[in-house]
């Protein structure tokens, strides 16, 4: 079954395999935690927990929740929330990042994953759309962004920046 999952103590093993072995720069996905030890992940997970209730955030930045996308027991990917835009991510990243483990891609979990966090935006995020950014070397990330209902709003010669419309009730 697969399922998102905050950020979490109890899970602290998987996760620092999982946060541990994902590239500095993926894509546009940026991972300050590659190459961590275990020791000093215990202080970055409550950072990052910290980070989702708006604590310890450095200068500039916004709170953000850190998901870990799950299929059973096994962690495949790795997706952030920004809960609000600053000017920054107006122009830059957006609400949304993601990383899917390469041993995972190319399966629909990429596509998943998005469709299960867009939701939580859509109840989280107080403007009228949810911003991404993807690399245009980047095709499969974009397809998923598009499968999922988002739409290309402006480009430049290295990211397209996206948009997926919530609905307003």
């Amino acid at each position: 079954m697969l399922y998102l999952k905050p950020a979490n103590t109890d899970d602290i093993e998987k996760e620092y395999l999982f946060v541990r072995d994902i590239p500095e720069d993926e894509n546009g996905f940026i991972n300050e935690y590659h190459g961590i030890s275990r020791e000093d992940f215990d202080d970055a997970l409550d950072i990052i927990i910290a980070n989702s209730v708006g604590e310890r955030l450095p200068v500039g930045y916004v709170p953000a929740t850190t998901y870990f996308l799950w299929d059973d027991d096994k962690i495949i990917g790795e997706l952030q929330l920004r809960q609000h835009l600053c000017e920054s991510l107006v122009n830059g990243a957006g609400h949304i990042g993601y990383y899917i483990a390469p041993e995972y891609r190319s399966k629909g979990y990429g596509t998943q994953g998005l469709a299960m966090l867009l939701e939580k935006a859509c109840d989280t995020v107080p403007e009228e759309e949810v911003y991404l950014r993807v690399q245009r070397t980047n095709p499969a990330s974009l397809r998923a962004m598009l499968k999922n209902g988002c739409y290309i709003h402006h480009e430049d010669e290295s990211s397209y920046f996206v948009r997926f419309r919530k609905e307003i009730s």
